[in-house]
C-alpha cells in the first residue's frame, strides 16, 4: 500500500486540497490543462491508502471509455486498482444485466447497435420519406429527447419552446416518428443506449431492494466532466446516492460544448445550492500551455456570460499567438501547410501538430494543401473528404454527367447534378448531418467555380478536366498514413492536446456558425473556440479568410470572439484606413501614410522595402504575361502578397517554394520552373 503522504507530495496546493477533501460533497472547478484527472485519481488513491475508502465501495464515473481507461490505469499504479472507473452507460449496463432477470424474470432487451434501421421503420409507419442524413438527424434528436427526459407526447411542445428543429420537418412530425420508434423498438425486444440509463433508473426508483443493494455496494462517487451531465444522468446519479452526500464532481463550465445534445452545466454551477456544505476548490495552475496561449484563452472569456476560472500558466514564456487573415480559404490552407512544412523540417513530430476548425467540410482545403506537400495527416472524428458517402456519390454522378457530353457549362453541370441529390443554393437551417452533407456538396460547387475561373479555361473539356482534378485530389489524399498532422473539428479535439495548434476558419458566419441565433448558442460557439485554443502547448495560430474562393469579394470579418485578442496590425481595415478611420500605416516603420502613392505601395517613400523590389516587378510582369496567355485574372496565377514573399525570401529550390504561403503542389508544377528561373 503506497504511503499516503507520498501521494500528496506529488500535488500542487490546490490539487492537494482536492485530494484531502475525502468526504463529500465536493465540487472542483478545473480549468483546461490544470491536472484534474491527476487531482481526482490521487484523491481516490489517498482515500484508499489512508483507510477512509474501501476500494470496492468507490465508483468513479466519466463520459468516454478512453477517459475511464486512463483513470483505471492511474489508479492501478497508485495501489487502488480495485476501484471501479466506468462510463455512465457501462456502470448502468452492468447493474441492469444483473438485476433485470431477478426483478422481471425475463431476459434483458437486446442492445441495438444503431437507431437508424428502427427509425427507418418508424418513418415508414408515419409515411415520411427519409434518407440517411435525415435518419441520423432524427437519431440525434431522439437521443436528446431521451437524455432530457422528454416523452414523445411532450416532444412537440418542449422542442418548440427550446427552439429545436430537424431540417424539413415540424415538431409534430418528429414527435410522431419518435413515438413510432419507441413502439418498433419494444416490438422487437430491443433497447438503445439511452434505455440503459432509463431502465436502470426505473429499477432503482421502483424496487427498494435493488436500490438498497446498489447503495450498499457503492458508497463514494466521483464524477468527471460534470459540465456534460444530462438530466437523465443527473437523475440516475441521485438514485445511486439515495440522499447521501458522498459525491465529488469535477468540471469546467467553459468547456460546455454539448448543450445541443442535452448536456447542462447548471448541475455543476448550482451544485453548492443543491448540496449545502459543499467544499469548493478551483484548479487554476495550467501546466499545458505557455503564458501567451493562456492569456489569449482568458481574454476570450472576459466579458462573456460564461463563468470559469482564470488560468495561470506554469510554463516558460513562448511564441506570441499568431493572428492572421488570408484572402481566401485556399490561401489560408496553403499558409498553414507552409508553416507545418517548416516545423517538420525543423524536426517537429507531425503527431504534435493539429489543424482545428468548426465543421467537417472545412477539412478538404487543408487535406489538399497538406497532400500537395506530401505531409501525411489523419482526420479525427470524421472520414476524409473524398471518403464521405455523399462526396463519393457526388463525384460518381459528376463523372457520369461529364461523360454524357451534354455540353453544359461546368459550374451549371455540377450544380444541376448535385441538385438532383438534394443540394440547394441556400443551406438548410439548423445543425446536423443534413447540414454537414450540404456543406460537403457546397465544397464541390466551390471547387467547380474556382476550377472554371482558373485552370478550366485552358481545356476544351472543362468538365472532364474537373473530374480528372477531383480524381487526382482523391488519390493524393488517400495515401496510407502512419504519423501525421491531426485534422479535427473543435468538438472532436476536446480532451486532446498538441504542441502546435492552428485554429482556422475563424470568420463570422463560421464561428459563430450562422445558425447560432440565440445568445446562449453564440456563447457555446465562444466556448468551442476556447476549447480549441487551450489544446495548444507551445504554439497557437488563429486565422480566417476574407473570401471563400480565390478572387472572391473579401467581405468576411474575423470572428467577433477575436475582437479583444487581435493586435492592431491584424485588425481588418477598409482600403486606406483602419476601422476607426485612422490613416493606413507603413508596413515597414508603422508611420501613418498620407499620399495616395504611399498608400498604394503600403509604405513610406523613404522606407526601404523588406523585399527585392526589382525582383518583385519582374515577377509581376511575368505574372501579367502568364495571366494573358491563360486568359485568367492575374490573382489566379499568384497574389501580390505571394509575389512579395517570393521577392523577400528568394527561394532556390522547389521545397523552399512550397514553404511560401500561396504556393501549393499544383502551382509549383505549373509555375515553379519559371519562378525559380526569375529568382535565380
Amino acid at each position: 500500500m503506497p504511503d499516503p503522504d507520498a501521494l500528496l507530495s506529488a500535488l500542487d496546493p490546490e490539487q492537494r486540497q482536492v485530494a484531502e477533501a475525502l468526504r463529500g460533497p465536493v465540487r472542483v472547478l478545473a480549468g483546461a490543462g490544470t491536472g484534474k484527472t491527476r487531482a481526482i485519481t490521487h484523491r481516490i488513491a489517498y482515500g484508499v491508502a489512508s483507510g477512509v475508502y474501501t476500494p470496492t465501495e468507490v465508483l468513479a464515473v466519466t463520459f468516454t471509455t478512453r477517459a475511464a481507461g486512463e483513470m483505471r490505469q492511474r489508479l492501478r499504479t497508485m495501489g487502488a486498482g480495485a476501484v471501479q472507473a466506468r462510463t455512465f452507460h457501462a456502470a448502468a449496463l452492468r447493474q441492469l444485466r444483473y438485476f433485470w432477470p431477478h426483478v422481471h424474470g425475463t431476459e434483458l432487451p437486446r442492445l441495438t447497435e444503431s437507431k437508424i434501421p428502427l427509425l427507418a421503420g418508424a418513418a415508414r409507419r408515419q409515411r415520411v420519406r427519409v434518407d440517411q442524413a435525415l435518419l441520423r438527424d432524427l437519431a440525434s434528436e431522439v437521443e436528446w429527447a431521451k437524455v432530457s427526459n422528454v416523452h414523445p407526447d411532450d416532444y412537440a411542445k418542449v422542442a418548440t419552446r427550446r427552439g429545436r428543429s430537424v431540417t424539413g420537418h415540424d415538431a409534430d412530425t418528429v414527435a410522431r416518428i419518435f413515438a413510432a420508434y419507441e413502439d418498433v423498438k419494444r416490438g422487437e425486444g430491443r433497447m438503445d443506449m439511452e434505455d440503459i440509463l432509463l431502465l436502470t433508473a426505473g429499477l432503482l426508483a421502483d424496487d427498494e431492494r435493488v436500490a438498497a443493494q446498489v447503495r450498499r455496494q457503492y458508497k463514494y462517487f466521483v464524477v468527471d466532466e460534470f459540465q456534460d451531465v444530462s438530466p437523465l444522468q443527473s437523475a440516475l446519479l441521485d438514485l445511486w446516492l439515495g440522499g447521501r452526500e458522498e459525491l465529488c464532481v469535477v468540471g469546467d463550465p467553459a468547456q460546455t460544448i454539448y448543450s445541443f445534445a442535452g448536456a447542462n452545466a447548471d448541475y455543476l454551477r448550482d451544485f453548492p445550492a443543491k448540496h449545502p456544505g459543499t467544499t469548493s476548490v478551483e484548479l487554476v495552475r495550467n501546466y499545458r500551455s505557455t503564458p501567451e496561449v493562456v492569456s489569449a484563452a482568458n481574454a476570450l472569456l472576459e466579458g462573456s456570460s460564461t463563468t470559469s476560472v482564470s488560468l495561470r500558466s506554469q510554463r516558460p514564456s513562448g511564441r506570441a499567438v499568431d493572428y492572421r487573415s488570408a484572402p481566401d480559404e485556399v490561401s489560408e490552407a496553403e499558409a498553414v501547410a507552409a508553416r507545418i512544412l517548416q516545423l517538420r523540417e525543423a524536426g517537429t513530430s507531425l503527431g504534435e501538430v493539429a489543424i482545428l476548425f468548426r465543421i467537417n467540410a472545412q477539412s478538404e482545403t487543408f487535406e489538399d494543401a497538406l497532400a500537395a506537400r506530401k505531409i501525411p495527416y489523419v482526420i479525427r472524428g470524421a472520414a476524409r473528404f473524398f471518403d464521405r458517402p455523399e462526396v463519393r456519390e457526388a463525384v460518381t454522378r459528376i463523372r457520369g454527367a461529364a461523360r454524357s457530353g451534354a455540353g453544359e457549362e461546368l459550374v451549371e453541370l455540377v450544380r444541376s447534378t448535385l441538385a438532383g441529390m438534394g443540394w440547394t443554393s441556400s443551406p438548410p437551417t439548423g445543425r446536423g448531418q443534413t447540414r454537414d452533407r450540404w456543406e460537403s456538396w457546397q465544397a464541390l460547387v466551390d471547387q467547380a467555380e474556382e476550377f472554371a475561373a482558373g485552370e478550366g479555361t485552358q481545356h476544351d473539356d472543362p468538365a472532364g478536366a474537373f473530374v480528372d482534378d477531383l480524381d487526382r485530389r482523391a488519390a493524393e489524399q488517400h495515401a496510407p498514413v502512419a504519423e501525421g498532422v491531426t485534422l479535427a473539428t473543435f468538438h472532436a479535439a476536446k480532451g486532446l492536446e498538441w504542441d502546435h495548434v492552428f485554429c482556422c476558419g475563424l470568420q463570422d458566419g463560421t464561428l459563430p456558425i450562422t445558425y447560432a441565433d440565440t445568445p446562449a448558442a453564440v456563447e457555446e460557439e465562444r466556448r468551442l473556440l476556447y476549447v480549441g485554443m487551450t489544446r495548444a502547448r507551445l504554439e497557437l495560430s488563429c486565422s480566417w479568410s476574407l473570401a471563400r474562393n480565390p478572387g472572391g469579394r473579401g467581405s468576411r470579418k474575423p470572428s467577433r470572439f477575436l475582437d479583444p485578442l487581435l493586435p492592431e496590425e491584424a485588425r481588418p481595415r477598409p482600403a486606406g484606413s483602419t476601422r476607426a478611420g485612422r490613416a493606413m500605416s507603413c508596413r515597414e516603420c508603422g508611420t501613418p501614410l498620407r499620399t495616395p502613392a504611399d498608400k498604394k505601395r503600403a509604405r513610406c517613400e523613404d522606407c526601404p522595402a523588406s523585399y527585392d523590389e526589382e525582383l518583385f516587378e519582374r515577377l509581376r510582369e511575368w505574372r501579367r504575361e502568364r495571366a494573358g496567355e491563360e486568359k485568367v485574372p492575374a490573382f489566379v496565377v499568384f497574389s501580390d502578397a505571394t509575389l512579395e514573399l517570393i521577392a523577400e525570401q528568394k527561394p532556390q529550390t522547389e521545397q523552399a517554394l512550397l514553404r511560401i504561403a500561396g504556393i501549393g503542389r499544383s502551382k509549383l508544377d505549373k509555375y515553379g520552373e519559371d519562378v525559380l528561373g526569375l529568382v535565380g
